[in-house]
């Protein structure tokens, strides 16, 4: 899952990284992150298409059984309305019901330092924390690029999603 964030422009080394270890992603894009990239070269690099829109209620779901769930990046209006129950986009639609299955999730935030400083930002964090989502720190995995823009350590992501899938603490 990916929402409208920078490091979402990175998400073809993300699924190298995944393809590399084995995970077979089934990626699904905000309908804002969707204006942002190349949905053909994503495609290309996930192995699947990507998918943004909901499906018809006559439509089958294309897709297995999930694993685990890489939720990243993970905007503040996202965490918020996940956090809420809000079910208005496909990609909170699939969190909430994978949430709510108990399939394994890791969710990284990447939300500017002003909009974590909201109220309701940390409380929200807790409130998936406390419902099983691992959320991983910003401080440790967003660093800036060379044109400031945010930018994701996906090795130590990805090393996350292994972990949690495997039902082993964080290190």
């Amino acid at each position: 899952m990916g929402t409208a964030a920078p490091p979402v422009f990175d998400w073809p080394t993300l699924f190298r990284l995944l393809r590399e270890r084995g995970w077979k992603p089934h990626p699904v894009l905000s309908p804002i992150a969707a204006t942002w990239c190349d949905l053909d070269e994503l495609s290309t690099a996930a192995g699947v298409d990507v998918r943004v829109e909901l499906r018809s209620p006559t439509d089958s779901d294309p897709w297995p059984k999930a694993d685990a769930v890489l939720a990243a990046p993970l905007t503040f209006n996202t965490i918020n309305k996940w956090a809420g129950g809000h079910n208005d986009t496909l990609v909170l639609g699939v969190l909430n019901e994978l949430m709510g299955e108990g399939v394994p999730i890791v969710a990284a935030p990447c939300a500017k330092a002003a909009l974590q400083s909201h109220p309701a930002y940390p409380s929200n964090i807790q409130v998936l924390a406390g419902s099983g989502v691992t959320i991983l720190e910003q401080h440790d995995t967003v660093f800036r690029d060379e044109f400031d823009r945010a930018n994701f350590d996906w090795l130590r992501i990805v090393e996350a999603l292994d972990r949690t899938s495997k039902g082993l603490p964080e290190s």
